[in-house]
């Protein structure tokens, strides 16, 4: 009876951890912010917290619509809202020097307009 109480315990708690919110690595969430995309760089600066990240898309959409906003020069700030993960970059490629990536999984929102209360 006590082993099967502690591997309950075990098993909550494991779940717990999975289900990790705000932005914690590997944890699937919506983020809001300043992205900038050209050939060499893909970043988001997150409007709660200012962290720098690099990205990733992988919704094939954030890319493709940002395209389609037609700026005369790449690394236009623009504001978007996104799903995605949140993991530690890699040691190697243009990314490197981020300390983490956010994996672009679903686009929500993307305009032009950065809201100057939520991202100043």
């Amino acid at each position: 009876m006590r082993l099967n109480f502690t591997l309950f315990i075990i098993i909550l708690i494991s779940l717990s951890a999975c289900n990790g919110r705000g932005g914690k690595d590997g944890a699937h969430t919506v983020y809001k912010g300043v992205y900038s995309f050209g050939p060499e760089q893909k970043t988001f600066r997150d409007c709660d917290n200012g962290q720098e990240l690099w990205v990733t898309d992988s919704s094939k959409q954030l890319e493709l619509k940002y395209s389609q906003l037609s700026f005369e020069k790449p690394y236009e700030p623009v504001y978007i809202e996104v799903e995605g993960i949140k993991m530690r970059s890699g040691k190697e490629g243009l990314g490197a020097e981020y300390d983490s990536t956010l994996v672009v999984q679903k686009l929500i929102k993307i305009t032009k307009e950065i809201p100057q209360d939520k991202c100043n």
